[in-house]
């Protein structure tokens, strides 16, 4: 088992909890972790960025001027690239830049981005999260008590997932609260501690 430390909402005493090592206790794959980090990233780009080529703009429809006696440079189109106005050489056109990845790697890079904060001691198992109302004030106090001064992630399981819980985290910088079904490599190393409910480590480990 992976130990880590366990909290109250209300406060109190700090306990100890075993992690399941399948999840909290894999191998560390950096590499894996990467292109599962570039696959989100690129998952998000639009790719609707486009440029007309030669063939595309209006315009060409004869030629400029006849081919010898002008004194000027040969011109068969004003649609060419080199005029103002014309088309464009290798431009971008809408593409996908989608990577994929099969669901096993996706798996493998996520318990192993838990797995690294597990090694560092950044993972805090908190009981639950019990916001009445959204309060920012109240936040800042539960993230005080839990010892935490840098950035922090907080998964809830997807009962626990309320307006109340998410908009209290909302204002705070650096501070980003998720539900265990969107937990991902991206956002797990880019906080530097992992705050997860009991709910949410159940969930996580049920899908191992």
């Amino acid at each position: 088992m992976v130990d880590a430390k366990r909290c109250s909402f209300e406060g109190g005493a700090e306990t100890t909890v075993g992690l399941d090592p399948r999840v909290f206790g894999a191998k560390v794959n950096v590499d894996l972790m990467h292109r599962a980090v570039r696959s989100q990233l690129l998952s998000r780009r639009q790719g609707t960025s486009s440029t007309k080529t030669r063939g595309e703009v209006s315009g060409g429809g004869r030629k400029p001027w006849r081919q010898k006696g002008t004194g000027r440079a040969r011109a068969g189109s004003r649609r060419s690239p080199v005029w103002v106005g014309g088309g464009t050489v290798f431009g971008p056109k809408p593409r996908s830049y989608d990577v994929r990845l099969t669901k096993k790697m996706r798996w493998r890079a996520l318990t192993a981005a838990l797995s690294d904060r597990a090694n560092e001691g950044r993972v805090i198992v908190l009981d639950r999260v019990g916001f009445d109302a959204p309060k920012t004030k109240a936040a800042v106090e539960l993230l005080g008590r839990l010892g935490i001064e840098g950035s922090a992630l907080i998964v809830v399981g997807r009962d626990e997932m309320a307006r109340a819980a998410k908009k209290s985290f909302s204002n705070l910088e650096n501070v980003k609260c998720i539900a265990s079904g969107g937990l991902n490599v991206y956002d797990v190393i880019r906080h530097a501690t992992l705050v997860l409910t009991e709910a949410a480590v159940r969930e996580i480990e049920e899908r191992a």
